[in-house]
């Protein structure tokens, strides 16, 4: 995984560029999703990816920082957000409000509307927010 973060404009820029050119899906390889790329490159001939690359760029300039760190910055903290948390003791309230999170997360992976691995990622986000 590359220590980079991933920036919110360049990911919209992808998006909204596989609207106009013939290659669509690279925003999906940018963000780390290479299995959604070569979907998006197999479907390039049909307008499929073109309406998701359009819809996904926009989503992408409305969504904020911090709701695209959360999605594809996993584990990898900008400069600011590192010494921010160095610097700073953990907020107790924070914390509760991530055991609640862990909590409803937990349900919702025991019902089965969660996978496993999607339990896994979110479960080692929120996790990261406190270490």
């Amino acid at each position: 995984m590359l220590s980079k973060p991933k920036s919110r404009k360049v990911a919209s820029l992808l998006a909204l560029s596989g609207v106009v050119i013939p290659v669509c899906g690279l925003h999906k390889f940018y963000l780390g999703q290479p299995f959604w790329g070569v979907m998006y490159l197999l479907l390039c001939w049909t307008p499929i990816p073109r309406i998701a690359s359009a819809i996904e760029g926009v989503w992408y300039l409305l969504q904020s920082q911090d709701q695209f760190d959360l999605n594809f910055n996993l584990g990898i903290e900008s400069t600011v957000s590192s010494s921010e948390n160095s610097s700073a003791a953990i907020d107790p309230a924070k914390v509760g409000e991530i055991a609640d999170a862990l909590r409803q997360l937990d349900s919702l992976r025991q019902e089965g509307l969660v996978s496993e691995y999607e339990f896994e990622q979110k479960r080692r986000q929120l996790l990261d927010l406190i270490a």
